[in-house]
């Protein structure tokens, strides 16, 4: 085994002709969807007044937490994970976001199974990060994700899943997008654990699931879009 999409392979990039380079439009930041989706607002960035833990203290506390209660999230908190975690902070080309990524190209999707969030149909849901809104998706069976993520459930109020779009860093990229896409998700899982601790929330990142089942569950392809990570989310006890 030799482990070849963890090595460096950037002698293929500096030797292969991008898309980019020829001349190929640019894959937009985030997926299309029909203009009369239902979509739900967020809490705006400069309303959310939560997650002030300093960030050495919340950094030793983090953990992995698998144990939550049945109080929900609220609204803001909701927005609050969303923005630390795949907000945009300069919506200009290169798209800066709350987490880092190669060369700004941000080929992760974030989705939602909401189950306990105030205000919040339990459903199936796409975050849309440019307009900060969330893309009801549909009503989904929670066995049908538990099934997919190996037979895990911990009882969150939600639970974030991402998918990423290969081409749109191999646009740029080629060769090198599958290191790339994986240390872009670790960037915005990582995001996500320290926002959780520092608001009394927590989180467990899952890598055990199957692909095919998740990509079905998510509604993709598994081809031009595959599932890639999940993380629980809750309220905890401390």
């Amino acid at each position: 085994m030799e482990y070849n999409t963890i090595k460096s392979n950037w002698q293929l990039f500096r030797t292969t002709i991008s898309d980019q380079t020829k001349g190929v439009p640019m894959p937009p930041y985030e997926k299309e969807y029909p203009k009369d989706s239902v979509l739900i607002d967020l809490v705006p960035s400069n309303e959310i007044n939560i997650g002030t833990r300093p960030v050495y203290e919340t950094i030793i506390k983090r953990r992995s937490r698998r144990h939550f209660t049945e109080k929900p999230l609220t609204l803001m908190e909701l927005s609050y994970l969303l923005i630390c975690t795949q907000g945009i902070i300069k919506p200009q080309r290169p798209m800066f976001r709350t987490s880092p990524s190669g060369g700004a190209r941000h080929g992760l999707e974030t989705y939602l199974y909401v189950e306990n969030v105030e205000g919040v149909e339990k459903a199936l849901y796409r975050y849309l990060p440019i307009e900060h809104k969330l893309l009801w998706i549909g009503n989904k069976p929670k066995e049908d994700l538990t099934e997919a993520l190996a037979g895990q459930d911990f009882g969150p109020a939600v639970t974030f899943i991402w998918s990423v779009i290969p081409y749109r860093i191999a646009w740029r990229y080629s060769h090198a997008a599958e290191k790339l896409a994986l240390l872009d998700v670790g960037h915005v899982c990582q995001n996500l654990y320290i926002a959780c601790e520092a608001a009394g929330m927590g989180t467990c990142a899952i890598g055990a699931y199957f692909q095919e089942k998740l990509d079905k569950f998510l509604s993709i392809d598994g081809k031009k879009e595959l599932a890639i990570y999940a993380s629980p989310v809750g309220k905890t006890k401390e």
